[in-house]
């Protein structure tokens, strides 16, 4: 393969990953907006159908994002062996641990973020006294 081509995928495998955080991102942002405006309190099988989205998007996204950046490292282990690189290859090359950014970081906010979202789903909190 010439570096044009490996670029090239490499530029496809950018944008898978770009794509794959899409649709999580989306469901969680509207998760977040639905519970302000009391999702929280909803039946308990509306709270169960939006945890079950939400984790299959996020499944799907997560896995999604960890085959992209795999491409990705498979395609800079290979720019790697180019003899001359341009200033593009040498950059792309540079970006290889970051890619593991994608590959771990943003799976755990994910999981993070998702079991704030169980929480604010599933568990009632008291409201506060007010010293009466």
């Amino acid at each position: 393969m010439t570096e044009i081509d490996l670029i090239s995928l490499w530029v496809k495998a950018r944008a898978h990953i770009i794509a794959s955080q899409a649709a999580p991102t989306f469901l969680l942002t509207a998760i977040v907006g639905f519970l302000a405006l009391g999702l929280g309190t909803a039946d308990l099988a509306v709270r169960i159908a939006a945890a079950g989205i939400l984790l299959a998007s996020g499944i799907f996204g997560a896995l999604a994002q960890i085959a992209a950046a795999n491409e990705g490292l498979a395609v800079i282990a290979d720019l790697r062996s180019v003899t001359a690189p341009s200033s593009v290859t040498r950059c792309i090359v540079a970006m290889a641990a970051w890619v593991n950014v994608v590959r771990y970081v943003t799976p755990a906010i994910f999981v993070i973020v998702y079991v704030a979202v169980l929480i604010s789903l599933f568990v009632t909190v008291p409201a506060p006294s007010l010293g009466r």
